[in-house]
């Protein structure tokens, strides 16, 4: 007997050792999201720890989250809300990993404030989704009335913005990075007027203007917290490596093919790429979620996430 149960224990620790040699299946979006994972990306190409998959939209990549073929994450701030409640609790954040990107441009310097946007035209994409309730909210807290301070005209993507900026020198658009970088290129004499991350943290409401975050299966981490662990620490630092040593980062953010690399370059310092976990994560982004949810309940799933919905380890 004593054989006998001593054989089982050393098959139930083969058989997890052999489940875990099995690498860790990671997905990222191309842009900011994906941008501060490339040095883990690069130190992991002789390695076997992480499989790394990058997507050009989010829902080339969430289904196999759902489905179980994926462990790890970054995706838009309210999806990982949304997908929370889609599954029923089986998804949970494990960092905020973008804070805000957008930012109002102009070709010219009469905007230095919120105050300066009353009569203006503004150009934006978004219209329906997360872009427009940010705006939205950040023009009311400042006094002004969306609907009738300001002149929003909604287009389809941002090139239309830019296109509609440079037939109007007038104009705003509200721009997120790194497309404003783009722009930049394309019109040397656009600049950035407002910075939407600065101007939500002025309002010192508690919560962030929330970009990106990293989220898991609830299944993946109750079983493996200790790799959960292990992951969020070697992501930490590949984002310490890209905002302390851009130009490198931005060779690594080009051969990976997320942004090309001259872009990047210019881009990174606004891309506010980050990696914010535990209590500050759950304040910052709970509150921006609950924004969200007070404009429309679309935009988190319908609720707000239950308290299992954030990992602070």
């Amino acid at each position: 007997m004593k054989k006998l149960v001593a054989f089982i224990l050393s098959v139930v620790m083969a058989f997890s050792a052999f489940a875990f040699a099995e690498s860790i299946r990671v997905a990222a979006l191309n842009g900011p999201t994906g941008m501060g994972m490339v040095k883990l990306m690069k130190d992991e190409e002789s390695g076997s720890t992480y499989e790394f998959t990058l997507a050009g939209a989010p829902d080339m990549i969430t289904p196999a989250l759902i489905k179980g073929e994926m462990d790890f994450a970054c995706v838009p701030a309210n999806l990982a809300s949304v997908l929370y409640n889609r599954t029923n609790g089986k998804i949970v954040v494990l960092a905020v990993n973008t804070l805000g990107v957008l930012y109002i441009v102009e070709r010219g310097d009469g905007v230095s404030s919120f105050e300066d946007l009353k009569g203006r035209t503004i150009y934006s994409a978004g219209k329906g989704s997360t872009p427009e309730v940010a705006l939205n909210y950040l023009l009311k807290m400042n006094g002004l009335d969306p609907e009738n301070d300001v002149d929003i005209q909604w287009k389809s993507e941002h090139a239309e913005c830019l296109v509609a900026l440079t037939q109007d020198d007038t104009a705003l658009a509200m721009l997120p990075q790194p497309f404003v970088t783009v722009a930049q290129t394309k019109k040397d004499d656009i600049r950035i007027a407002l910075d939407l991350t600065e101007e939500w943290d002025k309002l010192g409401n508690e919560s962030g203007m929330v970009t990106g975050v990293v989220i898991a299966r609830q299944a993946f981490v109750e079983e493996h917290q200790d790799e959960t662990k292990a992951f969020l620490e070697a992501y930490a630092q590949s984002v310490e490596y890209v905002n302390a040593n851009m130009e490198q980062a931005a060779k690594l953010i080009g051969e990976y093919g997320i942004v090309a690399e001259n872009v990047a370059v210019k881009a990174l310092p606004y891309c506010n790429i980050v990696c914010v976990t535990g209590d500050e994560m759950r304040s910052l982004l709970g509150g921006y979620l609950k924004v969200l949810f007070d404009e429309n309940p679309e935009y988190t799933g319908g609720t707000l996430p239950g308290e299992d919905f954030y990992f602070v380890g």
